[in-house]
């Protein structure tokens, strides 16, 4: 099981005010006590490098935490191209895309300000967990088989 990042989970950590910073440090401080690895795919992190102050505090967070990047590879991109092919999705969800094709590499808990979207992008893989950050009244959804 592993805790994938979005870029909202990424803004929780960095802004002190973001109202879903807690709940993204509480994920991963309990990922690491149970050894689950943290990730995000790198597409993640060009949503977030804008040349603002924001990027290096994303850059001094990806010093100090054990936060892998995934690289996007053929075999990542197929994967990514077949998850919006089944969500009936174009190209402007293919960030969120990698984070579920990530995701569906191993399973685990996906930490996102846009659940419903990856709902959607996720389908009915039980392996999958969506949990909804940034104060959305969203609740943490399972996805089950039907």
């Amino acid at each position: 099981m592993r805790l994938i990042f979005d870029a909202e989970a990424f803004v929780a950590l960095v802004d002190k005010h973001h109202p879903g910073q807690r709940l993204v440090r509480q994920a991963l401080d309990a990922a690491r006590r149970v050894g689950a690895d943290a990730v995000a795919p790198a597409l993640v992190l060009a949503e977030l490098f804008r040349g603002t102050a924001r990027e290096a505090a994303v850059d001094a967070l990806l010093g100090r935490e054990a936060i892998d990047i995934s690289d996007t590879d053929k075999r990542l991109a197929r994967e990514v191209g077949r998850i919006l092919a089944a969500a009936g999705r174009g190209s402007d969800y293919i960030v969120d895309a990698h984070v579920v094709a990530v995701a569906a590499r191993t399973g685990g808990v996906v930490l996102t300000g846009d659940p419903d979207d990856m709902v959607a992008l996720t389908g009915t893989r039980p392996d999958i967990t969506i949990e909804p950050i940034a104060g959305s009244a969203h609740r943490p959804r399972r996805r089950s088989r039907p």
